[in-house]
């Protein structure tokens, strides 16, 4: 199922809590940022933003 950037932002915006880890997960699902520009936007280690993306698709998609 492919949902629309409004409805992901929402979604998001409802399930995931920690603002930073919002921002991280809005700049990959939806801008298509790399985790390689994400993590020098956010000063953290490309597996730092990895393990923050794929724990809050977790969320998201139990949510879904």
């Amino acid at each position: 199922m492919e949902y629309s950037n409004i409805k992901m932002q929402a979604i998001i915006d409802e399930w995931i809590h920690s603002e930073r880890d919002r921002a991280i997960l809005k700049k990959r699902l939806i801008d298509g940022l790399t985790f390689e520009r994400i993590a020098e936007a956010f000063d953290l280690s490309v597996r730092q933003v990895k393990n923050i993306i794929y724990g809050a698709e977790q969320v998201l998609y139990r949510h879904l």
